[in-house]
């Protein structure tokens, strides 16, 4: 290692293009990428890091330039293609559009970036293109992977594309550092797409601890609308088929069958999507279909999707949190419930295995396994002095990754790619 100065790093051009970070949380195409981008941007302002994230617009009716982000923190939203929603894969149609369009703003405001910061597949091939004219580092975290999607895939309509896996090993070729939030994707990056494992950093994604803090119980159930005497079973996440809501149904239906009597006042309460919309999202149709056959009507509710400053009163007002999915990258849900003070019961699958504590923070169930997930259900419903135990367990756990402190790793990722050589410890 030389003796080179520590790089002074004072702007970062962060890419989302195909999600706003501001977007309301638990539509289709929201959830966790969302939150990483918009409260990591926020944490590196808090830090004197000035952070402009270019979003594609979809929706001209929203300003150009948003300063929601806190001190020196922008959203920007670049018009490519029609302003409007449309398939993600769709959005990799009008990326050098996307690119001229960032290009143009930083020009006209005379911005250089010491580094750039992408996310998801579609912002690193964009990230190529910025630095053939910047001339600048890029820092790439994928958030989900293409083959890991199709691992799991139940029908052809839920691969990923040849266009994405090839743009993923394009990313993973070009960017000058990958950052994998578990030791598990570090893994699927090596194994999976040969990635080279010195340019991989382990920095898992953080929570806001002002945000996600322990409320009284009957104070958060009655800002939500729970009578406190209810108890309330809680899923917070997009509405598809990788989630496998499913096998929270079934798990409920079988409580229902064979120990009613817990069951008393208490109520599952889905956050995400749209049940009401006229042209029901084929998924949330399924669950709402499955829900009338296993006669569970009066134990579900769906909640549609929520602003993310309610949804520390959701979690707060839950005796647990449920996550089912069959993969999962990471699971910010289940880090900010259990941030809340909530346990969590998770699938032991992906980032999940990895955050969720068995015995300590939550447990953990085999994926796709309605049995296991009622037994476990049943025990912390059955059982208070077991939620409140875990509950605080979780909390003290949750500290750990403070925004404060995932962004000092962070910096150090950044400090050590600009300068262009290897930090040792």
């Amino acid at each position: 290692m030389t003796n080179a100065a520590t790089p002074q790093i004072r702007r970062v051009a962060m890419l989302s293009v195909h999600t706003c970070p501001l977007a309301i949380q638990k539509k289709k195409k929201t959830g966790g990428m969302n939150v990483y981008v918009r409260d990591f941007s926020r944490e590196l302002g808090r830090q004197g890091i000035l952070v402009d994230v270019f979003t594609r617009s979809q929706d001209d009716c929203i300003p150009r330039i948003m300063h929601d982000l806190g001190f020196g923190g922008r959203v920007i939203h670049i018009p490519a293609g029609p302003e409007k929603p449309i398939p993600v894969d769709q959005v990799a149609d009008y990326l050098d559009e996307f690119t001229a369009g960032v290009l143009t703003f930083a020009a006209s405001e005379n911005i250089e970036y010491d580094l750039i910061h992408s996310h998801y597949w579609l912002s690193g091939l964009v990230a190529d293109r910025l630095r053939d004219a910047w001339h600048t580092p890029i820092i790439h975290m994928f958030h989900t992977l293409g083959h890991m999607k199709n691992k799991i895939a139940q029908s052809n309509s839920q691969r990923a594309s040849e266009a994405r896996l090839a743009g993923e090993y394009q990313v993973m070729a070009l960017a000058d550092k990958l950052i994998a939030a578990t030791p598990a994707e570090e893994s699927q990056l090596i194994e999976l797409y040969n990635a080279d494992p010195g340019k991989i950093a382990i920095i898992p994604p953080g929570v806001d601890l002002e945000r996600f803090h322990p409320i009284a119980k009957d104070e958060a159930k009655r800002r939500v609308g729970i009578p406190c005497g209810d108890t309330n079973i809680l899923f917070a996440g997009r509405i598809e088929p990788l989630k496998w809501i499913d096998t929270m149904l079934r798990a409920m239906a079988l409580i229902q069958e064979r120990r009613p009597e817990v069951l008393n006042n208490a109520c599952m309460a889905i956050i995400g999507g749209d049940p009401w919309a006229d042209d029901l999202d084929e998924e949330m149709a399924r669950l709402q279909q499955l829900r009338t056959d296993l006669d569970i009507h009066d134990l579900v509710t769906f909640l549609g999707a929520k602003d993310q400053d309610l949804l520390p009163n959701y979690y707060a007002a839950a005796e647990m949190v449920v996550m089912p999915s069959h993969y999962e990258s990471f699971g910010m849900v289940a880090l900010e419930a259990m941030a809340m003070g909530t346990p969590v019961i998770a699938s032991e699958v992906g980032g999940l295995a990895h955050l969720v504590k068995h015995g300590v923070t939550g447990y953990h169930v085999p994926s796709r396994d309605p049995e296991a997930l009622a037994a476990r259900i049943y025990e912390l419903l059955a059982n208070q002095d077991c939620r409140q135990v875990l509950g605080q367990q979780a909390r003290e756990y949750a500290r750990r990754y403070d925004w404060a402190h995932i962004v000092d790793r962070m910096m150090a990722v950044y400090e050590e790619v600009v300068a262009g050589e290897m930090v040792t410890e």
